[in-house]
């Protein structure tokens, strides 16, 4: 199979969606890697790394999306890149359709085979492609959340350890998840006062159990948020339902309840966001303020680690990757998982959520 890597264009995204290593898998086992110029700078792989490995470099997109029967890429494609698609294609990515109309329907439009990483499952009813991004964005969610808490920031001006003598900052973490996990491992380890919010009895006393008692495990209603909301310094919105838009968990009036210059980042904007007042923003402009609160909502988080996520990403996806390669659609037939992971076939959306959350004719 003819494998095509274009570069990344999503606003400062500097991943890449096959690193050198998984490109001599592919080419060790007969296949063709078709990668644009440029596509590795992010992580520090140049040219002439992919050409070590057998890969073959295309002078710009327009070349990889004419020459390969399976682009993989990182991010959903931009509409530049939708409207190179073909129906012969398969696209592998990250895709969060539920909320983004215009993309699901250029991708029914252009015809293309789509398959999600984020709803690839395994037989733990894990989300194995999505779960090494959620660890890196938990984690940053802490460490940008508590950049922006400094006054500098625009936030209140809190150190979220504290030092001897004074309070540490209260984090919020809502959704005990592969996110929210990682996110309260990272506030601990700070020395922040935390609290973490499920609706799974099992999951907090899981998290009760590996955190053993350095944290506070609540049950997830309307009234316990609220009550976290009035003495919370960093909010973490961390809620996922695979494939489907975010629940709307934090309301434009809760804003009020909240301390001024508090942060809510919201890690679920990729699905459309879990807070009311949030909306998707850049590593090039990351925050805005709504009634006195500061709004992390930046879309690509992990796209500021590029080499960290990258191959953490790619440990995941290359499995799935080489089994396409070697047996193109087939291999969704012989891998329930995978087959999780279709969400546009034949100008069709076939996933579920996403038809639960668009309709099976999407409207702008």
């Amino acid at each position: 199979m003819r494998i095509g890597v274009p570069t990344e264009i999503k606003n400062r995204e500097f991943r890449v969606g096959l690193v050198p290593d998984s490109v001599k898998e592919l080419t060790a086992r007969g296949h063709s890697v078709l990668v644009q110029s440029g596509a590795g700078a992010g992580i520090g792989s140049d040219d002439d790394a992919y050409r070590a490995v057998g890969a073959e470099i295309a002078p710009d997109a327009a070349a990889v999306f004419a020459n390969s029967d399976m682009i993989v890429k990182v991010k959903e494609p931009q509409e530049v890149e939708w409207k190179m698609l073909r129906s012969d294609q398969i696209l592998f990515t990250y895709l969060h359709l539920a909320p983004d109309p215009a993309q699901t329907i250029g991708l029914m439009e252009s015809g293309c085979t789509a398959i999600a990483y984020e709803t690839v499952t395994d037989s733990h009813g894990g989300l194995p492609l999505l779960a090494p991004m959620s660890e890196v964005a938990g984690r940053l969610s802490i460490i940008e959340g508590g950049y922006f808490l400094k006054k500098t920031g625009g936030g209140r001006g809190l150190l979220l350890s504290g030092v001897p003598g004074t309070d540490p900052a209260n984090v919020v973490v809502i959704g005990g998840g592969v996110v929210g996990t990682n996110a309260a491992k990272l506030a601990v380890g700070i020395g922040a006062n935390v609290t973490i919010l499920d609706r799974s009895v099992p999951r907090l006393r899981y998290l009760d159990d590996v955190f053993n008692g350095t944290l506070t495990t609540k049950f997830s209603t309307g009234k316990a948020i609220e009550d976290a909301l009035a003495t919370a310094d960093l909010v973490v919105g961390a809620v996922l339902i695979p494939g489907a838009a975010a629940p709307r968990l934090v309301r434009r009036e809760h804003l009020g309840m909240m301390r001024p210059g508090a942060v809510l980042c919201d890690v679920a904007i990729d699905q459309g966001g879990c807070f009311e007042t949030s909306r998707a923003t850049t590593h090039e402009d990351p925050v805005y303020n709504v009634d006195g609160i500061v709004h992390y909502c930046v879309a690509n988080m992990p796209g500021s680690v590029p080499l960290t996520s990258s191959h953490a990403l790619n440990n995941a996806t290359l499995p799935f990757t080489l089994a396409l390669a070697d047996k193109g659609l087939k291999a969704l037939d012989e891998n329930p998982h995978l087959m999780e992971g279709l969400n546009v076939k034949d100008g069709k959306i076939v996933h579920p959520a996403v038809i639960e959350a668009l309709g099976e004719n999407p409207k702008l």
